[in-house]
């Protein structure tokens, strides 16, 4: 069974996007994170997406999906890693991913969570 790995990294998630998503792998990731998020008590989770080059309004979706779900965990999302045709694409798609964070690398990710995590 094809799975998306979640890896914990102390307070955080991260999750690597490297294949092409289909609905049935991005319902288990769903499951999958929040199960993750719900036995760690995860703060975050960071989507690395950076393997991705073209995105779809179905990755678009899932993500702010994901996203929704994080935070009603009481988790902030952030996607790392878009490449410029990513974000160009998710323009031109109209889609605005509420309550997802982004930032360039994991590394940067992981320092702007830490910040938010430690105001709240």
């Amino acid at each position: 069974m094809e799975r998306i790995p979640i890896l914990q990294m102390g307070e955080f998630l991260l999750v690597t996007i490297q294949v092409d998503m289909h609905d049935q792998l991005a319902l288990r990731l769903q499951d999958d994170l929040t199960d993750r998020i719900s036995r760690t008590s995860a703060r975050g989770v960071l989507i690395d997406i950076s393997a991705l080059d073209m995105v779809d309004s179905f990755i678009g979706r899932m993500i702010a999906q994901i996203a929704s779900l994080s935070r009603l965990m009481d988790a902030q999302t952030m996607m790392v890693g878009m490449q410029p045709a990513v974000a160009i694409t998710l323009v031109e798609l109209g889609l605005s991913l509420p309550g997802v964070s982004t930032a360039l690398n994991v590394e940067r990710g992981m320092q702007v969570l830490r910040q938010r995590t430690q105001r709240s």
